[in-house]
């Protein structure tokens, strides 16, 4: 007797019994919590400010109601750690229990069980907390946190400026790192960004994500501990190569501990190679002097060079009420790009009516009017804008009588704290004029 052929139905049903025989078709329950949480000292405000908050999530497939969630502070570890129901939970300081539903999840469900510091606990002082999670089925899981009392506060220095930098230079600059908060740094995680600039170095125990173009990297000292009130510093120095064709760039680094992670909104690319040089690693320094940031932050460049931007004259011919079409161009002859420092400033000559101007869209399909008027002009950012490059601005128009109008350069106002424009060194092709004739 020949076999009867499995039909591709048959063979989907199959498929389907036994993966709801193996259980896969029906996820197990779970639930998860931080190994390790830093509370603030009972009333103090203060610490990071962009610290994620606790999270405990639990889950048990689908369905409303019929799951429970207790949280036990476990022995001996009520001097550090309490506990605070919210949304209908139940309980005391030391036990919570609360009705929850088959996906709970602490940030966005009602029913919350909000770990604090102890009346009278200090900072380095620990305690457990246990958290169970009853399924519908009556199956108990179980996670722990260990809840310490106090936070380390992570900076890094971060020269805010450095003028007068030369174009292709390289530039150095020191990795130094230093815990404020009351307990240790128990590892460290660091991002170094080029950003406008090259590597010289790559780390060899740090990461170089291909997503990143090796514009970042991304390096873990697990084994670092910084003691409150102690700085360390990274050898060798950052070392970078400035860009030969921008007048203004940053480059920057961010620092974290590895048990609190980047921050609630912080992120990190994943992967990349490791760097063919030199390692980098970290002595204990007593050198503190500048500016730091809590998490790091960026540090501008100004380079010492200059942008010759130009506008040309416009002639626009017809007889009143003739439409035409308004280009006004820039050029940058170089040799630098200024970046975003550079306004275009249009006054249209008197008589003309504006019909069709450069639009922008801010949401999908969403459009506004991209350059701004005060109803006598109307000034557009030029944006970056490089060497031998050009930007032109159109305008749809109805002629009027004959007349001039002005198109000009301007830098922006009030500047930015770290840019002081163009340097043009020649301003007399800064403007130029819009003629309207027969």
């Amino acid at each position: 007797m020949r076999p009867r052929p499995i039909t591709g139905a048959a063979l989907t049903g199959a498929l389907l019994l036994g993966l709801t025989a193996c259980g896969v078709g029906k996820p197990s329950p779970w639930i998860t919590a931080p190994e390790v949480f830093y509370l603030r000292p009972l009333g103090d405000k203060s610490g990071p400010s962009d610290k994620e908050p606790f999270h405990l999530r639990a889950e048990d497939g689908r369905g409303a109601g019929g799951r429970r969630l207790t949280a036990d502070v476990v022995g001996g570890s009520e001097h550090a750690v309490r506990l605070r129901g919210s949304g209908g939970c139940k309980g005391g300081a030391t036990h919570v229990t609360c009705e929850v539903g088959a996906e709970y999840n602490n940030w966005a469900d009602l029913a919350r069980v909000s770990p604090v510091a102890a009346k009278g606990s200090k900072p380095g002082d620990t305690g457990v907390v246990r958290f169970t999670y009853t399924t519908k089925d009556g199956k108990r899981l179980t996670a722990r946190t260990r809840f310490v009392v106090g936070e380390p506060v992570v900076e890094a220095l971060v020269p805010k400026l450095l003028e007068h930098v030369s174009p292709g230079a390289e530039v150095t600059s020191p990795v130094v790192v230093r815990n404020t908060g009351e307990v240790p740094v128990v590892g460290l995680g660091l991002e170094l960004s080029s950003g406008g600039l090259e590597f010289e170095k790559q780390y060899a125990n740090c990461r170089y994500p291909e997503i990143s173009h090796h514009h970042i990297a991304v390096c873990r000292f697990p084994d670092l501990r910084i003691a409150p009130g102690e700085a360390v510093v990274l050898r060798p120095a950052l070392r970078l190569r400035a860009p030969k064709t921008q007048m203004y760039t940053s480059f920057g680094r961010d620092v974290w501990a590895l048990d609190m992670g980047p921050g609630q909104y912080g992120s990190y690319p994943k992967g990349g190679d490791h760097g063919d040089g030199p390692t980098l690693e970290a002595e204990v320094t007593k050198d503190t002097k500048g500016t730091f940031g809590k998490g790091g932050g960026p540090t501008y460049l100004a380079l010492d060079t200059h942008a010759d931007y130009e506008v040309s004259d416009v002639d626009l011919h017809g007889a009143p009420g003739t439409k035409r079409t308004l280009r006004l161009t820039v050029r940058n002859n170089g040799p630098a790009d200024s970046g975003s420092s550079t306004q275009l400033v249009f006054s249209p000559p008197f008589g003309l009516t504006l019909l069709k101007q450069p639009m922008e869209e801010y949401d999908d399909d969403v459009f506004r009017p991209y350059c701004e008027s005060n109803g006598f002009a109307y000034t557009c950012d030029v944006g970056a804008l490089g060497p031998g490059k050009s930007r032109t601005f159109e305008f749809t128009v109805r002629l009027g009588d004959p007349g001039e109008g002005t198109v000009g350069l301007l830098d922006k106002d009030p500047p930015s704290e770290f840019d002081s424009g163009r340097h043009d060194p020649n301003p007399s092709n800064d403007e130029a004029t819009i003629t309207v004739g027969p």
